[in-house]
């Protein structure tokens, strides 16, 4: 396994990478106090990769009664922002883009005084933000397509430091047929874990719909034989609403539960919102 490896995008970015894992990281401030969080930031990166190989057969353990004692600083955010789902089938991995996402931004924001930043890790994001401060995130439901959908304006006020996204055609296997699920969150770990859960929800029965067993299509998964989504044709209208629905009411259940702020889902052009304040988040997408 090649080391970390840290570098400058030609806007000014720091790129990180090591493995499975890249981050793009951009923060805002005095010169010298991005240039020395830059530096915080590939430091702490450097061992992240190896810490969590040396945990991962617990990682890929299926949460059961027992709380995970885990070891890492990332493994143990992840085993937090999973355990409030170990009522079905979750692992701790169904966080660990987060987890990692929030990590790096802890480490990168300690001691310095920046206006805001964030830490992308292919998509789930983590985000800090002073007082007075704002930041645009943009929402892609094609992956194919890249161009923003729509977007989540965040601001300091609002509780909201982590977005994350999941669905049949992103990075990880998807038990549902979301095309995304767009979570918002107090933490990209949060917001990750109940990404999952919530595209995981957005599901149908129906003939265009192709699953095959995950460890069909990777040996090493931590979903074992469970169907996973690797094709959706083409699906009637009512199906596509009745899929939707099924997670936006997740969605709610997890919002009056108190673990995410919103979430917007897509499936074959069709979007469902569910906030405190539809009107205002209905108004961001499309």
């Amino acid at each position: 396994m090649n080391g970390a490896q840290s570098a400058r995008l030609p806007d000014g970015r720091l790129h990180l990478q090591h493995g499975p894992i890249d981050l793009v990281i951009e923060a805002f401030g005095p010169s010298g106090e991005v240039m020395l969080a830059y530096g915080q930031a590939s430091e702490r990166f450097g061992d992240v990769l190896e810490t969590l190989v040396r945990e991962l057969a617990l990682l890929r353990r299926p949460l059961g009664d027992a709380y995970p004692l885990l070891q890492g600083p990332v493994a143990r955010r992840m085993a937090a922002a999973v355990w409030p789902y170990r009522d079905v089938f979750i692992t701790p991995m169904a966080a660990v883009a987060g987890s990692v996402a929030d990590e790096i931004l802890e480490a990168m924001v300690c001691g310095r005084t920046l206006d805001k930043a964030y830490v992308n890790n292919g998509g789930d994001i983590a985000i800090h933000l002073t007082p007075g401060q704002t930041l645009r995130a943009g929402i892609v439901a094609d992956v194919d397509t890249p161009a923003p959908s729509g977007f989540a304006l965040l601001s300091h006020e609002r509780p909201v430091r982590g977005i994350a996204t999941s669905g049949w055609r992103g990075r990880s296997f998807s038990l549902g047929i979301a095309d995304s699920a767009t979570v918002l969150a107090a933490s990209a770990a949060a917001a990750d874990a109940a990404a999952t859960i919530v595209a995981n929800a957005v599901n149908a029965d129906h003939p265009a719909i192709e699953c095959r067993p995950a460890c069909d299509l990777n040996p090493d998964t931590d979903l074992g034989d469970r169907p996973v989504t690797v094709g959706v044709g083409v699906l009637p209208l009512e199906v596509v609403d009745a899929a939707l629905e099924c997670g936006v009411q997740q969605a709610r259940r997890l919002r009056m539960r108190g673990l995410i702020d919103s979430a917007a889902l897509s499936l074959k052009g069709q979007w469902r919102i569910d906030a405190a304040d539809a009107v205002a988040a209905q108004a961001e997408v499309g």
